[in-house]
């Protein structure tokens, strides 16, 4: 396990009580991006495992997709062309209690360089259907509700 992993592990608790002091609810957002032939961008970072969709928290004074949009810039090297679509919105309440996560769709969008330094582990792209080992449950979820056009779960 990586240092980042084992401090990320520790120092989490605390970050999330300090959180919960500071602000009743936190928004983050999730950004679904898929390429011309339909596969979808995914990320692993250095701090948390599996492989998950770009994306981060909400900061003050900030829309959501704003943060949406800065965060794939930086974590994934994706900017959006255009508006993104907004698909479901998620209780984050089993990771953190207040939690809301906001599932945003892009087809549309140019590479520009990562700016995220030592966060993201990889990048890559998958096919929808046949997912890598390690994505995470919230991720396979919600790429399956999307494909399948199926209601969104209350939980992410």
């Amino acid at each position: 396990m990586s240092l980042l992993r084992r401090l990320y592990r520790l120092l989490m608790p605390g970050y999330r009580i300090a959180m919960r002091l500071a602000r009743g609810l936190t928004v983050g957002v999730r950004v679904m991006v898929f390429d011309e032939q339909g596969r979808v961008l995914l990320i692993e970072h250095s701090y948390t495992p599996g492989w998950h969709f770009p994306g981060g928290g909400v900061e003050r004074g900030e829309s959501a997709e704003t943060a949406a949009a800065r965060e794939l810039e930086e974590e994934a090297g994706v900017r959006p062309v255009g508006r993104m679509t907004l698909v479901s919105i998620h209780d984050n309440v089993r990771t953190f209690r207040g939690d809301h996560v906001l599932l945003y769709r892009l087809d549309q969008w140019a590479p520009t360089p990562p700016t995220a330094r030592g966060e993201i582990l990889r990048r890559d792209w998958f096919d929808p259907r046949d997912l890598p080992d390690g994505v995470t449950d919230g991720t396979r979820r919600r790429i399956v509700q999307v494909l399948d056009g199926t209601a969104p779960d209350l939980f992410w």
